[in-house]
């Protein structure tokens, strides 16, 4: 989707549809967005085929929602592509669990992505880095949504345990589910594509797992350490395992390379912000922290009240789906001055929520930081400057706000 606006234009909120490929793909969801937070901070919409949903925009709602598992449950499912059909995995896979079962099964997994724990990678994603960049590094055209695909599997393939062979394929299966409906993945309909690639996903990693278990072989890997963990004192099963390794895969697969290309999108755009970065190192981390907040790949979330609760000066009712945008709260005035402003010295640019709120706040924030800022030091170290190539493509789905193609050109940076 568009990452800069276009100008405010007349939105009529009774039938602006949200679940509009188009207003992702070629349209402009911030405009809605903006009049979404004016005017009506809780919005409901019933679909074409009778499913509904209501939706908060600001930044304080959002986090309320995403927040209080109490008041707004995670165990019917959490992405908008479940909405009317309940997540068959909830209650046992880790994103649609709430605590205290979920909190039992994410902290031993937590404990190895704290910032401290995953320092020891930085060399390792730095030659990684490195090797991704080269190519771009060679004058031709560099697709850089289509390549920064592979990136987050070639930082975390070895962490997770998974084999340098399977990685391409496993990141064509996440981009499934997280796009199901975009040309570039699709196979059939997006039904088809979503049941495809989950029943390949989950079961690449049952039968990882089955290896293990009859080769008996141990190693550091985060996959072998799922299956150490005992929520409650009792062992995961091996489908708790498989539904966990799915989620584990998904969060790091997904949204990295959409972040990459739509800050690498945003420099572009103001070479001005290019020249100030690359003139300081030392904003590198704040230039993250702007392009996570600019970018909110994992575009919302999705939570069922649990009773009728009072929110954003009205009441969702007991049972119903909520939308939490977090691309909308990401960009809410009341937090963050000029928010469609691209600004790299942004003083309170890490208060942003790309990564979630709560407890569900993405178990990989860690990592993700630390390769998003070794990504953008060798960029801005190897590079004088960048031009686009080629106008871009933007993602069918009003859950991953990406790209799927942005080509680009790289002047290598000629040191004296």
């Amino acid at each position: 989707m568009r990452l800069t606006p276009g100008p405010p234009r007349a939105v009529d909120l009774g039938t602006v549809d949200l679940f509009d490929l188009d207003l992702y793909g070629t349209g402009d969801p911030h405009s809605v967005w903006d009049v979404m937070r004016a005017e009506a901070p809780l919005h409901h919409q019933v679909l074409a085929d009778g499913r509904d949903f209501w939706s908060v925009t600001r930044y304080e709602d959002v986090c309320r929602v995403l927040g209080d598992h109490r008041a707004f449950t995670s165990e019917r499912g959490t992405v908008p592509t479940h909405l009317g059909q309940d997540d068959i995995a909830a209650g046992v896979l880790l994103t649609s669990t709430d605590p205290p079962r979920h909190t039992e099964v994410r902290r031993p997994l937590g404990s190895r992505l704290t910032a401290r724990a995953v320092r020891s990678w930085e060399d390792s994603i730095r030659r990684s880095v490195t090797r991704f960049l080269q190519p771009a590094l060679d004058g031709e055209v560099f697709d850089l949504a289509e390549k920064a695909l592979l990136l987050p599997a070639i930082v975390t393939g070895p962490l997770l345990g998974i084999p340098e062979r399977d990685w391409e394929e496993l990141v064509q299966l996440t981009a499934m589910v997280a796009a199901p409906s975009d040309p570039h993945f699709q196979l059939g309909s997006e039904a088809a594509t979503l049941a495809i690639s989950h029943h390949e996903l989950v079961g690449y990693v049952t039968e990882w797992v089955k290896d293990r278990r009859r080769s008996g072989a141990e190693d550091d890997s985060l996959l072998h350490h799922l299956m150490s963990v005992r929520p409650g004192g009792e062992p995961l099963s091996d489908q708790e395992i498989a539904l966990d390794g799915y989620s584990i895969l998904l969060g790091a697969n997904v949204t990295t390379p959409h972040t990459v290309s739509g800050t690498v999108q945003a420099l572009i755009e103001r070479p001005e912000q290019y020249e100030k970065a690359r003139a300081d190192p030392d904003l590198v981390p704040n230039l993250v922290e702007e392009g996570l907040r600019w970018t909110s790949a994992a575009c919302n979330f999705m939570r069922y009240a649990a009773t009728d609760v009072p929110v954003a000066g009205g009441v969702v009712p007991a049972g119903a789906a909520v939308v939490a945008w977090i691309g909308s709260a990401n960009r809410d005035a009341a937090l963050f001055t000029a928010p469609h402003t691209f600004d790299i010295t942004r003083p309170n640019a890490k208060r942003q929520i790309a990564f979630g709120f709560g407890p569900h706040f993405c178990i990989g924030a860690p990592l993700a930081r630390l390769t998003l800022r070794v990504f953008f030091e060798e960029l801005l170290s190897r590079c004088d400057f960048l031009d686009l190539a080629g106008e871009p493509d933007h993602l069918r789905s009003y859950f991953i706000a990406g790209m799927t193609h942005l080509p680009i050109t790289a002047q290598k940076r000629h040191t004296p």
